[in-house]
């Protein structure tokens, strides 16, 4: 198999606009993995938020892993194993709180199953806890509140020219310290310094002994600009910005037009031959499909035509006993 990895954005590339993974891509998904490519998702949203579409990917049965934060945590899907994780300085927390109240910045961060903020009501901060099922709890003194190091603090202000200005300030006056930048324009994200998709990426490819020509990247946003360029095939989406899009070696269909399935059928699966897959290997890759849970082991592959076998126990019996 040419390529190991698959690596996915989340909002914007994985999911539709309605938030959704789309039959064509789940089929498409499953179908790469079974064939021995490991996906991981990498996202902005928190590693809690991510949970519920690696389960329904499936990632844990194949050793697929979960890029959080940006890349501020890499997790083994499989059992939650953290591979890979930084976090900020809890010392910086009063000073990133006191820039937030001179401005009139909400702030907050992510701990496990909730958000720590010091505005409950702010639609944006509502909308992202309920893009990953968080619950809110609001803390006046913040920085006093927030006794852990945590991966991630988000400004939040619909002033998006105070944010710019607050952005282009840190990133003289934070250097080497922690980063800044807009994910989105009402998104001030703080993250430890270098850390993003791609020298996270780096890091999981290090401890997994694999190269950069074996991995495929997809994305559609800024942030997934250096990763793109890491992978040995980076792929923008259709809908992507042209700054994007100009970074990647191919530019696939929309988020709306199943881009990311098209992309798999055209880099992957439609280079696989059944032929040319040892049986050992399709039948390895097989075991968590249906054919595997019913016990059925291929025999034969040819381009023509699939030989397998099935046994009739109790896994295939049928109710009046047809089979």
């Amino acid at each position: 198999m040419k390529y190991k990895l698959l690596v996915l954005d989340v909002d914007g590339t994985l999911l539709n606009e309605a938030k959704e993974i789309t039959k064509r891509t789940l089929s498409a998904l499953l179908k790469v993995q079974q064939m021995g490519v490991r996906i991981v998702l990498a996202s902005g949203r928190p590693t809690y938020g991510l949970m519920p579409l690696a389960k329904a990917l499936e990632l844990g049965n194949y050793g697929g892993f979960i890029l959080s934060y940006n890349g501020c945590q890499i997790i083994r899907a499989e059992n939650g194993e953290v591979l890979f994780e930084r976090r900020i300085n809890p010392e910086m927390l009063p000073y990133l709180e006191k820039k937030a109240r001179k401005n009139g910045f909400a702030i907050f961060t992510y701990h496990d199953d909730t958000i720590i903020t010091n505005d409950s009501d702010n639609r944006h901060i509502r909308n992202e806890a309920l893009l990953n099922n968080l619950k809110i709890i609001k803390e006046e003194e913040f920085s006093t509140s927030v006794d852990f190091a945590p991966c991630k603090c988000m400004l939040v202000s619909d002033d998006e020219e105070a944010l710019i200005g607050l952005e282009n300030h840190w990133k003289k006056r934070l250097d080497g310290a922690l980063d800044a930048f807009r994910s989105e324009p009402y998104f001030l994200e703080v993250v430890p310094s270098s850390i993003d998709k791609a020298n996270s990426l780096g890091a999981l490819l290090e401890q997994l002994g694999v190269k950069r020509e074996e991995i495929i990247a997809i994305g559609d946003g800024v942030c997934d600009v250096t990763m793109i360029q890491l992978a040995g095939l980076g792929i923008a989406m259709g809908h992507a910005p042209d700054s994007v899009k100009a970074c990647a070696d191919f530019v696939t269909l929309s988020n709306q037009e199943d881009g990311v399935a098209v992309a798999v059928e055209k880099a992957i699966l439609a280079e696989v031959r059944a032929a040319d897959v040892p049986l050992d290997e399709l039948n390895a890759r097989a075991r968590h499909a249906l054919m595997g849970n019913l016990g059925i082991q291929y025999t034969y592959a040819a381009e023509d035509r699939v030989e397998a076998t099935m046994p009739v126990d109790h896994r295939t019996r049928q109710p009046f006993g047809i089979l």
